[in-house]
Parts: C-alpha cells; structure tokens; sequence
C-alpha cells in the first residue's frame, strides 16, 4: 500500500469511529400542555443515525422511584450495554427514550391534577416521532422500565395494547390488595401521593381509580381477544423485596393464557441486577421489531 495513503487512513480512521458513535442527550426539554410545565427527558441515538436516512424503532425506558430521565444512563449504564447489543447484533439498533417521571407511578392523578399518563400517551410520545426519525407503527414502539417504572411499563401496555408490541418489565413494583393494605400510612403515601393526593389515614386504598390502574386486576380482567396483543416479559431477582407482587403476576399470567416470557435470576433490588437484565430484556423486545 502507498506510505502516503496507509497514513492518510491511519488518520481518517479514529474520526470514522467517532463518526459512528452512538449520541445521548440527559437533558432535553418538552413544554407540557397538561402538566403545564417543562417536562425533561434523555435520549439516546443510535451509531449512524446521524448520517442515515433510516427510521428507527423506538424503546421507552422508564427510571424507577427516587431516579429521573438520568437514571438508565448515569447507573444503569445503558449506552454501553445499547452499543454493544447493537454491535454483536442481539439488539436492533433504536433510538431510546428515558422520561423523568417524578414520583408519579407514571399514573394520572386521581383528582385529573397531574395526569402523566396523558402527557406520555397524547404529548411524548407524538414529539418523538415528529423530532426524531423513527417508525410509528405499532409494531416498532415498545416500553420497558425498572421498579415504578416496570410498573409504568405494564400499565401503559395494558391500558394502551394497540401502542406497544412488547413491554419489558424488570423488578416491576407490582403489588397485591393485600400488600398494598399493609404499606404503613406514611409510605403508602410516599409512592402514591403523585397520583392519588392526601389519603386519609383508614381510608379504603382499594378504590374503583386503584383497579382501573391495578396491574394484577387489569390482568385478570385483560379480554382473551387481547391477551397476544403485546408481547410480555417479567425479571425479578430471587432476592427482591418485590418478588410477590411479580410471581402472582406470572402465575395469573399462566393460569389466564397470557402469552410471556418469566426470569428470576440471582439478586435483589439493584443497579446490578437491572444492568445485567437489560440486555436480554433488549433482546426480547428487538425481536418484536424484526419480521
């Protein structure tokens, strides 16, 4: 090879590299309507995506209690896990989005105050998909989250299955009537005050507005028609505090038919459990988008 052009390569080729490296963006903003308020949310963009043409499909990654839009980044460690699922070719390459979702369970409040849910479904999403080039159809969007977000994720599949092809839910904060009843007053109100306002100490915490956004009773009331609808996938570590409320979740699952997908591996409630089961569940969700 000409010494003149070996060097030229030598020099072009870090900024090839850079070139298609994957971009993040932890504090982008969208003006809210129905919160009235600037809503933040991260973004990661896949290699290439700068000098392509192509749409790509879209994940939305939902952060657990205590985090915001920065959380899947900062400690779930994401772009690297993203980027090498991309490069081995187990994850389809996609743009993925990471809402701050506060404290809200990503429910609507019950009072109509604060209805996160409605600015998901009505306002973030159709941003994405007029600021970005991704797929809009159905089978090109899917949701996936940790602990409140797990639950987020399995709420909006089940209350939106004609928006979602699959949902991953990791450590999903999904609850019983029973256990919800024995939460401590003080806590109960510290996960669903966002949603639910000022409950009164014995007031029934079971109420019409908590089945309509109860996981296991949305399960339980899911039509047979739509039990295909959305492809599901449960991972909850054997040490997890929250290892009732998602094994009764695959057991109904099981006895009612719901096609889906159940892991319980080695580990608790942690940054390294998720970090490790992000991606299979990436996986799981990537081969909803192929054909």
């Amino acid at each position: 090879m000409n010494k003149s052009l070996f060097f030229l390569l030598w020099v072009l080729f870090p900024f090839q590299l850079l070139a298609q490296q994957s971009t993040v963006f932890d504090n982008l903003g969208l003006k809210s309507t129905i919160l009235n308020k600037e809503k933040k949310f991260a973004l990661y963009l896949p290699a290439g995506y700068e000098t392509s043409s192509r749409r790509y499909p879209v994940v939305y990654l939902l952060h657990g209690g205590g985090d915001d839009q920065t959380g899947w980044l900062q400690f779930g460690e994401m772009q690297r896990i993203v980027d090498k699922g991309i490069r081995e070719g187990t994850i389809a390459p996609m743009i993925v989005v990471m809402p701050d979702a506060e404290m809200t369970y990503y429910l609507n409040n019950r009072e109509g105050k604060y209805q996160f849910e409605d600015f998901f479904i009505k306002e973030l999403i159709p941003h994405i998909e007029k600021n970005y080039r991704c797929h809009t159809k159905k089978e090109y969007r899917a949701v996936a989250g940790l602990s409140m977000g797990g639950f987020g994720s399995l709420l909006y599949s089940l209350h939106h299955p004609d928006m979602f092809a699959a949902c991953a839910a990791m450590s999903a904060a999904v609850r019983s009537d029973e256990e919800i009843n024995a939460l401590s007053h003080q806590e109960f109100l510290r996960r669903y005050r966002t949603a639910l306002g000022e409950v009164k100490e014995g007031e029934n915490r079971i109420s019409e507005y908590w089945n309509k956004n109860s996981i296991l009773y949305l399960m339980q009331q899911l039509p047979d028609e739509r039990k295909k609808d959305v492809r599901f996938y449960l991972d909850c570590g054997d040490d997890d505090f929250l290892y009732k409320g998602n094994s009764t979740l695959h057991i109904l699952m099981r006895d009612r038919n719901v096609p889906h997908e159940y892991r319980v591996r080695n580990g608790g409630h942690t940054w390294e459990y998720w970090r490790t089961g992000l991606p299979d569940a990436l996986e799981f969700i990537s081969q909803s988008f192929h054909r």
